[in-house]
C-alpha cells in the first residue's frame, strides 16, 4: 500500500488499549496517523498516549470547534485517505448501521467519502447476534465498508471464543495489503515454502525457498477480497482471513491442494516443490559403514502439482512459478506449455534475487502474449502486481 493518510476511530472495547501499538506500527510504516475516539474509548487508553504515538492531537467529543477556522470532524473526513474503526464495537456498529451520528467518530465517518474498514471486537455471543451480523452486511452492502474479521482467542470474559481484535501487526499487515476488493467472492489457493522429503528420522532432503514470495501472495490475494487457503512449508505472518494449511513433503502438499481444487477460482504455484523423494523412508537414523563409505541414494519422482493441475482444470486459473539459473525465459515458457499453465511467473535465482531475497525480479509469461519483466521490487510489491494481473485472467462471475 502507498503511504497514506489514514484517520483511526477507537471505540470503547477493552481492546483499545492496543491501540497506541497498531499507531506506531503504521507510522513506522510511513503513513501519517490521526485519531478520533469516543468518551467511552477513553476509559482504557488515553487521548494523550494516542497523540504522542501519532504526532498529531486527537480529536474527541467536545473538542471540535477549538479550532474555529473549521470544522474539526469534516476536516478529518476530508483529510482522511483510508478509515479504519478499531476496535469496533456493537454499538458503534449498531449506530453506524442506522447513520446515527450522535458522537464524533460516528459524525466525521458519516462524513468521510474515502474508503473505510471496521475491525470488530467484542465477545463471541454479541458477534454472533443476528442483529450485529445484519449491521455489518448492510454496512458492506449499502455503506461500502471492508471488514476484517475478529480472531478467536482469549477474550475479556476469561474464555476462548470469536470476537478478539486481531493483533496491532495482524492489523498494519492487512492494511499494507489492502486493495479494492476485485476477488471478493473467489476462492484462492496458494503454495508457500520448499517441501522437505524425509530419508531417516533426522535427515531430509529439501531446497532454499523461504515461503516468503508465496505468503506474500496469499496476502494480497486476502487484501483483494479473496478467500484464500495458504498450503505452505514455512511460519510466516499471514492476515486475518488467510486459512493456513501447514504440509511438509510434495505428497502432502498434491493433496490438501487437490483436495480444495475443485471449488477454487485460482491456484498459484509458488512453492519450490521438490522434484524426487525416496521411495521408503528408514525408521531409524542411516548409520555409515566406516570411515571410508559413501551413500548412495535412489530417489523417484514426485507428484507434478504443477501439470496436474493444468491437466485437472476446468475453470480454474493455474499459475505457477519458475526459478532458474540460467536460460530463464526459455525454461519458463517451456513449463507454461508443458504444464498447461495459464501464466508462469519468471524469477531468477542466483546470489542476490530468489530464494530467502526481500526483493525480485519477474517476468510474467502468458501464452500468446508479449512477456512482462518488472522491475526490481519488494516481494509484497510483487504480490500485488500478480494479483492484479490475476484479476484480469478470471471469468466474469455470474449475477
Amino acid at each position: 500500500m502507498k503511504k497514506q493518510h489514514i484517520a483511526l476511530f477507537v471505540t470503547g472495547g477493552i481492546a483499545a488499549y492496543k491501540i497506541p501499538l497498531l499507531v506506531r506500527a503504521l507510522v513506522k510504516a510511513g503513513h501519517d496517523v490521526r485519531v478520533a475516539m469516543t468518551a467511552s474509548a477513553q476509559k482504557f487508553v488515553t487521548p494523550e498516549t494516542l497523540a504522542i504515538v501519532s504526532k498529531h492531537a486527537v480529536l474527541t467529543d467536545g473538542h471540535e470547534f477549538d479550532h474555529p477556522e473549521h470544522v474539526a470532524h469534516v476536516a478529518l473526513a476530508h483529510w482522511a485517505d483510508l478509515g479504519v474503526v478499531v476496535p469496533a464495537t456493537a454499538n458503534t456498529l449498531a449506530k453506524l448501521a442506522a447513520g446515527l451520528a450522535d458522537n464524533v467518530v460516528t459524525t466525521t465517518l458519516l462524513a468521510m467519502t474515502a474508503p473505510k474498514l471496521m475491525v470488530p471486537a467484542m465477545n463471541d455471543q454479541m458477534w454472533q447476534n443476528p442483529q450485529t451480523q445484519r449491521n455489518i452486511a448492510r454496512l458492506i452492502s449499502r455503506q461500502g465498508y471492508r471488514l476484517l474479521p475478529p480472531a478467536t482467542g482469549q477474550l475479556a470474559e476469561g474464555y476462548t471464543g470469536v470476537g478478539r481484535m486481531p493483533e496491532p501487526d495482524q492489523i498494519a499487515l492487512f492494511l499494507e495489503n489492502l486493495a479494492e476488493p476485485r476477488l471478493k467472492g473467489r476462492r484462492i489457493i496458494v503454495s508457500a515454502g520448499g517441501t522437505k522429503e524425509r530419508l531417516d528420522p533426522v535427515r531430509y532432503l529439501t531446497n532454499d525457498s523461504s515461503g516468503k514470495m508465496g505468503t506474500a501472495i496469499a496476502n494480497a490475494a486476502a487484501g483483494a477480497g479473496a478467500a484464500v487457503t495458504l498450503v505452505t512449508t514455512r511460519e510466516l505472518p499471514v492476515v486475518p482471513g488467510v486459512t493456513v494449511k501447514p504440509v511438509t513433503s510434495a505428497q502432502s502438499m498434491a493433496d490438501a491442494i487437490l483436495a480444495d481444487f475443485p471449488d477454487a477460482d485460482a491456484v498459484i504455484m509458488a512453492a519450490a516443490v521438490a522434484d524426487y523423494r525416496a521411495p521408503t523412508i528408514s525408521d531409524h537414523k542411516i548409520k555409515k559403514v566406516d570411515a571410508n563409505s559413501g551413500l548412495t541414494l535412489t530417489l523417484v519422482q514426485n507428484p507434478d502439482i504443477l501439470a496436474t493441475l493444468g491437466q485437472k482444470k476446468t475453470h480454474q486459473v493455474v499459475i505457477g512459478f519458475a526459478a532458474e539459473t540460467n536460460d530463464l525465459l526459455a525454461n519458463a515458457q517451456t513449463k507454461l506449455t508443458k504444464k498447461k499453465a495459464d501464466m508462469i511467473v519468471a524469477n531468477p535465482v542466483d546470489a542476490t534475487h530468489g530464494f530467502n531475497a526481500d526483493t525480485d525480479t519477474v517476468t510474467f509469461l502468458r501464452p500468446d502474449q508479449p512477456p512482462v519483466t518488472l522491475p526490481e521490487m519488494t516481494k509484497q510489491k510483487v504480490a500485488m502486481a500478480l494479483i492484479e494481473q490475476l484479476t484480469t485472467m478470471l471469468p466474469k462471475q455470474k449475477g
